[in-house]
């Protein structure tokens, strides 16, 4: 499975089981999206993203965490 920049669920999982020590809600943008680049299933183009997609990630990240 390959994972794209509007797959923000799968991502925040994927973040989740790869750094279950971060706490989601103080991570920058940044961070965040260098994290999902580094994802091993990852595929999509960097640029594709952009702030909107990024704090969905963020969002989904933090629910998967309660």
């Amino acid at each position: 499975m390959s994972l794209k920049w509007t797959d923000t669920l799968d991502i925040a999982i994927e973040l989740d089981e790869k750094y279950p020590d971060i706490d989601p809600q103080y991570i920058n943008f940044v961070d965040l999206h260098k994290w999902v680049l580094a994802l091993d299933a990852f595929d999509d183009t960097p640029e594709r993203s952009g702030e909107k997609i990024l704090e969905a990630i963020q969002m989904a990240w933090i629910e998967e965490k309660d």
